[in-house]
């Protein structure tokens, strides 16, 4: 064997010394065999075992000859090509040292991720190869559970696939067919057919291809078509643009002639909607320098029910879209900011600020001393403009605010900490409310603010007028800490146990020169809520339902800390607090309700939380909201939450029960629900119901929902998914879960 290596390595050596005087070979080739060589007709044959090394190239077979002359190799019997780019198993090849293109039949290529095999595979140019009958998977199994059969394939490496006469397979069962198909090998490309059924759409295909349009420009196209609604189409451009590609830019557009604008699935009365549906809308930042950044956000609706007809995951996150422009400069003390929003739906009710400019001074020390400095001025021309057809008065009125707060934090003792603030602001309107000439009935709700008035009492103007602010206020707390080494507990995930004991108290005074901010148009206005308000300023916001108080609140703050995983984690939060309205604009009781929150992870599997506020010395209302989270066995994920609300005086009676789980059966089967129970009208809202099947390179599930909508009207469902764990980018898909707002319905 030494002697026939080195008779047939110094044969091709010769070779290659000619070739070199000729000019034409610019590298060595290196053969080995166990069997008969020889040199014949100038060409040289090896066989057995042959092994043939040239530049990035390693070639295997059973038997190769190697012509001089034309550069080429021809190797067949279990013919094996490894190269840089990737591996190419087959009967037969003929490889040129020269160009390296490769031409061979029945042959396997492995061009990670994806795999391909075909009839003949021919390199058109470096890097590019032609595969006749061929077939494409990224399973790497010798029976893939899928794969795209076509009869040509361009493949291009690390850029794209061109597929002509083309046919998807689920095992041996053909799915769909195209005459020709455009497969990006960038992971900016993407397409998803869905098959789709809603009951007020019918039977559907969603479809969406995501590819690259230049190399700052990815493009999403639309084109969807659903039974009982027509076809829509689409176009979604995202930009990437400016220095180091730091400003995005992302347009969503979506069209169609909607068949039957009149079914609605809702209890809720509509208007005549017309056939001509739209949505178009753009959101983006721009970095125009280091410290100075832009950003929009507009869209235009046809009409304010297509988000919820069309784009319901959406409609449930944000049902009514903003329409903002802002430039922003930032600077480590302060951060100036020009706004527009605008109305650009007439059918939902805006705030305009046409525009706004506005400076916000971070807490800072005032001449670097222990004094702290902090304010906010703005300038804002600002319009309440209703919906259209709305009986209600539109206002207006230029406003100029300017608060300014001095603050002195300082701990005594060494574990006392006493912050005293003291703020003035003076806000002028250009235009106010006539109280004079104004009827309406204040509510005898204490929880309601004597000076909200109902949008539809007629407006009479007042004239411009200027109000004034004094605030003042301390904050003070102290922590006690303890710690037991000794708690200690697998089962309760105890490894010692430390508790940090906080109470805290906030003083808060403001006195305004108005008697009634109900002269104030409303702008930043006073929005229900079942929270507990901000005391403070700048964290108060509603400039314009400012009204005198003088309020304490008084609380403490429990921790219990506790070792996991060589680092310091809560093992459970409890924070406790009362209000105690000496004068409350907004809470007309003595007393606030009792607040209380809990949080509590005893093991990594389990969380528990509660979050409560309970009359106590005054009559109010009761909302408490629990959540479970467990996973008792690694296969099993249990959720429960509940919420109670009673007596609220803007909200309904409410007790929402919410239940969801995954159970994984084995390494191949799952099966997943989710319901929404409301106790108080004895509503089933909402069920969903998965099984889901793992096909080693697929995720495939099937389901259903079903949702009442109340009156009578249920809308049901029918959820389908197949998704793919790897290139190509491939899905069949059908998800209602409205948490997914970049879902293609």
């Amino acid at each position: 064997m030494r002697r026939l290596l080195l008779q047939v390595f110094g044969l091709f050596c010769a070779y290659s010394w000619a070739f070199g005087q000729a000019g034409t070979e610019k590298q060595p080739i290196e053969i080995t065999a166990t069997g008969d060589t020889n040199y014949q007709d100038g060409l040289g044959t090896a066989h057995g075992n042959v092994a043939i090394h040239t530049g990035d190239a390693d070639i295997y077979s059973d038997a190769a000859t190697y012509n001089p002359k034309t550069h080429d190799i021809f190797a067949e019997g279990h013919v094996r090509i490894y190269r840089t780019a990737g591996i190419f198993v087959g009967d037969r090849a003929i490889y040129n040292t020269e160009t390296k293109a490769i031409q061979a039949v029945n042959m396997k290529t492995d061009k990670q991720p994806f795999l391909v095999a075909g009839d003949k595979v021919t390199t058109i140019s470096e890097g590019a190869s032609m595969i006749s009958n061929g077939a494409f998977t990224t399973h790497d199994s010798s029976k893939p559970d899928f794969h795209l059969q076509a009869k040509t394939m361009r493949i291009y490496e690390k850029d794209r696939v061109i597929f002509q006469n083309v046919t998807f397979y689920v095992r041996d069962i053909p799915i769909f067919w195209w005459p020709y198909m455009y497969q990006s090998l960038d992971d900016s490309f993407s397409y998803m057919i869905s098959p789709a059924y809603l009951s007020s759409w019918g039977p559907s295909i969603l479809s969406r291809v995501t590819m690259p349009i230049t190399d700052d420009i990815k493009g999403v196209f639309r084109l969807d078509y659903r039974s009982r609604r027509g076809v829509a189409f689409g176009f979604e451009p995202d930009i990437r643009f400016g220095t180091d590609k730091q400003s995005w830019a992302r347009i969503q557009t979506y069209f169609l002639k909607d068949e039957n604008p009149d079914i609605n699935r809702t209890s809720l009365v509509r208007p005549d909607i017309s056939e001509g549906r739209y949505r178009v809308s753009l959101q983006s930042r721009t970095k125009f320098a280091e410290d100075v950044y832009g950003i929009a956000n507009i869209t235009k609706l046809s009409d304010e029910f297509i988000l919820q007809d069309f784009f319901p995951g959406e409609f449930q996150i944000n049902p009514q879209p903003d329409n903002i422009v802002a430039v922003t400069k930032t600077n480590p003390n302060y951060t100036l900011t020009a706004i527009g929003r605008f109305q650009a739906n007439e059918f939902f009710e805006t705030t305009e600020r046409l525009p706004e400019v506005a400076l916000d001074v971070k807490p800072s020390p005032l001449f670097g001393g222990p004094i702290f400095y902090e304010g906010e001025t703005s300038l804002a021309e600002l319009r309440r403009s209703f919906a259209s057809g709305s009986t209600f008065d539109d206002y207006s009125s230029l406003r100029f605010d300017s608060f300014h707060q001095f603050s002195f934090p300082n701990t005594y003792f060494g574990w006392l900490s006493i912050v005293p603030r003291v703020g003035f602001r003076a806000t002028y309107y250009s235009e106010t409310r006539d109280l004079g000439k104004t009827i309406f009935t204040p509510s005898t709700n204490p929880l309601i603010p004597d000076f909200i008035i109902p949008d539809s009492t007629p407006l009479v103007k007042g004239g411009d007028k200027l109000r004034t602010v004094f605030n003042g206020g301390v904050e003070a707390s102290f922590k006690i800490t303890r710690t037991w080494e000794d708690a200690q507990s697998n089962a309760l995930g105890l490894d010692g146990l430390k508790h940090v004991i906080q109470p805290f108290t906030n003083f808060s005074w403001v006195s305004s020169s108005l008697s009634d901010p109900a002269s104030i148009l409303q702008f930043d206005r006073y929005q229900p809520s079942t929270q507990s308000r901000p005391l403070d300023f700048p964290q108060f916001t509603s400039i314009d339902s400012i009204d005198s108080w003088t309020i304490w609140r008084i609380g403490v703050r429990n921790r219990l800390l506790t070792r996991r995983d060589d680092s310091t984690v809560s093992w459970m939060d409890i924070e406790t607090f009362i209000d105690v309205n000496f004068d409350n604009p907004y809470d007309r009781t003595p007393y606030s309700n009792l607040f209380n929150r809990i949080n509590f992870t005893p093991v990594p599997w389990a969380s528990f939380g509660i979050s409560s506020q309970v009359p106590v010395f005054e009559k109010g209302f009761t909302e408490i909201d629990t959540n479970v989270n467990i996973q008792p066995i690694s296969k099993l994920q249990i959720s429960l939450a509940h919420r109670y609300l009673n007596q609220n005086p803007f909200f309904d009676n409410s007790s929402l029960y919410v239940v969801g789980g995954y159970y994984r059966i084995d390494d191949n089967w799952g099966v997943g629900f989710s319901e929404q129970y409301e106790g108080t009208t004895g509503v089933l809202e909402q069920q969903r119901y998965s099984i889901y099947r793992d096909l080693t390179s697929w995720v495939a599930s099937i389901g259903a929902i079903i949702r009442d909508n109340g009156g009578g009207v249920k809308e049901y469902g029918l959820l389908v998914t197949f998704t793919l764990k790897a290139l190509p980018k491939f899905s069949f898909d059908l998800n209602f879960d409205p948490a997914g707002s970049q879902q293609t319905q």
